[in-house]
């Protein structure tokens, strides 16, 4: 039989009840669904019982949720976070030019400040730097306890601190740009800071903000760690208060409500920025 032939044959049309005429059925998901009630049970009676427990005292968190020395705390958490945050990713920026360079003696003193900042915790940090007018009574003639005040330390210990992980999200950063683009761009004549500003930077942004991001909210969460040493931050501030009045779980919850109304807004603000630096990828869409 030639092509022809078996071309001119019609085709069979579908015998009735067949797999065409079969009804889709959507899959139960039986376990699924179970799962998913007994996580919002769960959940329910765990609210239930935050909200009808009378140990929480909701009225006196009420009270001092907006007192002036709670907000004067909460101002300094966010003044100490900003200030940690610009220095600590300067810093380490710096430090990461001096891991990516050429120079045997640079990529060293990168390596190594990034390998000593990582290894103490920054509670033993801001205890040393706390404690420093021990090693060095004092600095260009003026004593360390009247150079280094509690804030003063701060700063600098978690300044430190922050810079040894912002070095490594920035040479991340520069590391996740491909080399030909900038191949590409010195064969069209653009400088080093132009091909840093125009091709580099919009691109490294893509990796850097989402762990900056993190960063920024840890910081927020980790200045209260400044209360050992007397800074009057948000978490100190609470403190003097039920040291006074021994509240100590509303004390708490002013504390932990302003942390999670603050670490809020900081996450929307993430997800914008990463929005924005995402653009023309498929994460954008």
């Amino acid at each position: 039989m030639s092509s022809d032939t078996l071309a001119e044959i019609p085709a069979a049309p579908p015998a009735p009840g067949g797999a065409d005429a079969l009804p889709v059925v959507p899959r139960r998901r039986l376990g699924q669904w179970a799962a998913a009630a007994a996580v919002l049970t769960l959940l329910g009676l765990a609210v239930d019982s935050v909200l009808r427990n009378r140990a929480f005292q909701w009225d006196v968190v009420a009270d001092y949720f907006t007192s002036d020395s709670v907000l004067r705390g909460l101002w300094l958490t966010l003044w100490l976070t900003a200030v940690v945050v610009v220095l600590g990713f300067a810093l380490g920026t710096l430090i990461a030019t001096f891991r990516l360079s050429a120079n045997p003696v640079l990529r060293a003193v990168g390596w190594g400040y990034v390998w000593l900042f990582r290894s103490i915790p920054i509670l033993v940090q801001l205890l040393l730097w706390f404690n420093i007018g021990a090693l060095y009574p004092r600095v260009l003639g003026v004593r360390t306890v009247d150079l280094l005040s509690p804030v003063a330390v701060a700063v600098v210990g978690l300044t430190l601190h922050e810079a040894a992980y912002a070095a490594e999200v920035v040479r991340g950063g520069i590391l996740s740009v491909d080399r030909g683009q900038i191949e590409a761009a010195q064969a069209l004549g653009l400088s080093r800071w132009q091909r840093w500003w125009r091709i580099v930077l919009p691109q490294a942004m893509r990796a850097i903000v989402p762990p900056a991001g993190n960063m920024l909210i840890g910081t927020l969460k980790g200045t209260s760690i400044v209360s050992v040493i007397a800074v009057e931050d948000l978490l100190f501030s609470t403190q003097l208060i039920y040291h006074r009045t021994y509240q100590v779980i509303p004390l708490l919850m002013v504390a932990t409500l302003w942390y999670t109304v603050v670490t809020s807004v900081l996450g929307v603000g993430q997800y914008y920025v990463e929005r924005h630096y995402a653009r023309g990828t498929e994460s954008a869409r």
